[in-house]
């Protein structure tokens, strides 16, 4: 990806007047493309965070009555977050008491 030395926009491809040519969409800014052009960037990938607090939110988790379809275990542990919009309800995640089987109800 190039961009505008001018208005710092994203330059495309033109080739309006029979010659390619990066262009800018927004301002008259135009540069011939003489020779072929590659570049290759590797990305570093970024660590994730688990967003959901990882095995440190179970701890602190409450059990309820809950069957698991894994194990047949009627105890689980749960906790609710809001991860859609506010209008909608918010989304149950579980952890069987006894196998560790984990699933979520909307």
């Amino acid at each position: 990806m190039l961009f505008c030395p001018t208005c710092a926009n994203l330059l495309v491809v033109s080739s309006e007047t029979g010659y390619n040519k990066w262009a800018c969409n927004t301002c008259p800014y135009e540069f011939p493309i003489t020779k072929q052009m590659t570049s290759r960037t590797k990305l570093v990938r970024k660590a994730v965070d688990d967003v959901f607090g990882g095995e440190e939110q179970w701890k602190h988790a409450d059990a309820t009555m809950a069957t698991c379809e894994k194990c047949n275990n009627d105890r689980a542990y749960f906790y609710q977050l809001q991860i859609r919009s506010a209008d909608e309800p918010m989304t149950t995640f579980y952890r069987c008491t006894e196998c560790a089987h984990r699933w979520r109800e909307n």
